[in-house]
């Protein structure tokens, strides 16, 4: 009895998470008939692939997914490399600096991001990265920058000193130790880190909406932001279509690099 709660507990969870996947699924399959009805249904009477047609012949839902990944993916890298070391610096090093460095971190997550809008806009424009992506890849480093760099001197507060004591016993230099064994014991938290920044990227709307003006430039989310009518209200059908479509690069993402954070697990478990 107590295998099957525990089952059936998590069974329950898992249609919790997927609600919303299901719903949009059940939204994109529905005449726009169906979905005027008042009394809404799980299961489509009449399926259809008419909201997809629309979806992917109205807007360029392709190219924006492209352009969405490209940035997405540049924003985390760079920000995992900006991370890493100065996160290894917060851990390691203690003093008055250190501890200004992490307040500041702390209290620059307190200010609601729409106060740095118009600033960050102002810059963006000096340095002509307006309308751009590689602007864009600068805002998203910035704004996951702080968070990520907390996440990453905690898995570094929890690497033993005393590894890094013995490494240098033995002979090797601080470089020699950070790579050899602190570095394959933070590789858990690098990927949390990866996954955090990417998915932050890839779902950041308001600052791609001050910054891209072009359709040409645009990302995927405020592509999703133009199925809407000439009264501004949303056409149901293509924007579930576009926004399901939408969800499958992340979830591709995240079902690849979670492989790698259960063998980095794994090998921080048996390297610890």
């Amino acid at each position: 009895m107590r295998r099957f709660s525990q089952y059936a507990a998590l069974a329950a969870y898992v249609v919790f998470l997927a609600f919303p996947l299901l719903w949009l699924l059940s939204t994109a399959l529905k005449t726009p008939q169906e979905m005027a009805l008042a009394d809404p249904t799980w299961i489509p009477r009449e399926p259809t692939l008419s909201n997809f047609t629309d979806a992917f012949g109205e807007q360029d839902l392709v190219g924006a997914a492209v352009r969405s990944l490209g940035v997405a993916l540049a924003a985390s890298v760079i920000t995992v490399l900006i991370s890493l070391p100065a996160a290894y610096a917060m851990a390691r090093y203690r003093g008055l600096v250190n501890k200004i460095a992490i307040g500041w971190v702390l209290v620059s997550q307190v200010f609601p991001f729409i106060l740095i809008i118009i600033p960050l806009f102002m810059i963006l424009r000096d340095l002509d990265l307006v309308n751009t992506l590689p602007g864009l890849v600068v805002v998203h480093v910035t704004f996951t920058l702080p968070f990520a760099l907390w996440m990453l001197q905690g898995y570094v507060r929890a690497v033993p000193r005393e590894l890094e004591e013995a490494a240098a016993v033995d002979g090797a230099s601080r470089l020699r130790s950070i790579a050899s064994v602190v570095a394959p014991l933070l590789a858990p938290g690098v990927v949390a880190t990866l996954l955090f920044a990417f998915i932050s990227s890839w779902n950041e709307f308001m600052f791609a909406l001050v910054i891209l003006q072009n359709p040409d430039v645009m990302t995927l989310p405020l592509t999703l932001v133009r199925f809407t009518g000439p009264e501004g209200v949303a056409r149901l059908g293509p924007l579930a279509a576009a926004s399901l479509m939408a969800t499958i690069p992340s979830l591709i993402f995240f079902s690849i690099i979670q492989r790698r954070l259960k063998s980095g697990l794994m090998a921080g478990a048996v390297k610890g």
